[in-house]
């Protein structure tokens, strides 16, 4: 009934336009009112499941795939075909070592309540402890604070002192150089380092002849015989 309105209108229309003939405006109208009719009296046939003869896949057939052999297939197989299948239902439950792997598993991700408080309790103890070490480093650290700022300015005074006696003793140098030369030398020539090095060692014996002195005159104030002279120094007397 639809079709036929169809029809009757597309002819309708069809003659209202000026410019077609009437042959082909027939023509059309038979072509689309066939196309509807063979739409309209489309019917497709449902998918049956087919219970009886289901197709399970052959595992010792090499052209079988890889996926198809495995204990997750058989599982959707019994699903959809049942007992049908030829699945033996006490192979599609786990073993123990994976059901042991899912225990571990469940109670590593969805552990107990108590499990969960006693981690709760344990990590607030950790963070109070590492709180209550660090307050007493930070304390320990304020109570030096005063010597570690007067060590700082005492090592800052010893290299500004170091620094300075090492600044005159060059200058001290330069001009004994200028004075036994007779012209200025550099530094880093070799006449000025020979000169130093001379004068390092004359220090040396100087400091070396004191000291001897000094361990003489000790041991003549206590009544003691004094040490005997190193050949070094006897030599160089």
């Amino acid at each position: 009934m639809a079709a036929s309105m169809v029809c009757r209108r597309t002819a309708m229309l069809c003659r209202t336009l000026k410019g077609i003939s009437c042959s082909k405006t027939i023509v059309s109208a038979d072509c689309r009112s066939g196309l509807l009719l063979q739409t309209a009296s489309y019917n497709h046939k449902p998918l049956r499941l087919n219970l009886h003869q289901p197709f399970i896949p052959d595992k010792d057939s090499e052209k079988t795939p890889e996926w198809q052999k495995t204990s997750r297939y058989d599982r959707k197989l019994f699903g959809r075909y049942g007992s049908v299948s030829g699945i033996d239902p006490a192979s599609l439950w786990p073993s123990h070592e994976q059901l042991d792997e899912i225990i571990a598993e469940e109670n590593q991700w969805h552990p107990p309540l108590e499990v969960m408080l006693r981690s709760i309790e344990i990590k607030e103890r950790e963070q109070t402890e590492k709180r209550t070490a660090k307050e007493k480093l930070i304390a320990a650290n304020m109570a030096k604070m005063p010597k570690m700022v007067a060590d700082w300015r005492r090592e800052k005074r010893e290299a500004k002192s170091k620094l300075k006696e090492e600044k005159t003793r060059r200058t001290k140098l330069l001009a004994e150089a200028r004075e036994r030369f007779g012209y200025a030398v550099d530094p880093r020539s070799p006449k000025f380092l020979e000169m130093v090095a001379e004068l390092e060692k004359d220090e040396k014996k100087k400091k070396k002849i004191m000291k001897r002195k000094l361990k003489e005159e000790q041991a003549a104030g206590s009544g003691a015989p004094p040490p005997p002279a190193p050949p070094a120094a006897a030599a160089s007397s």
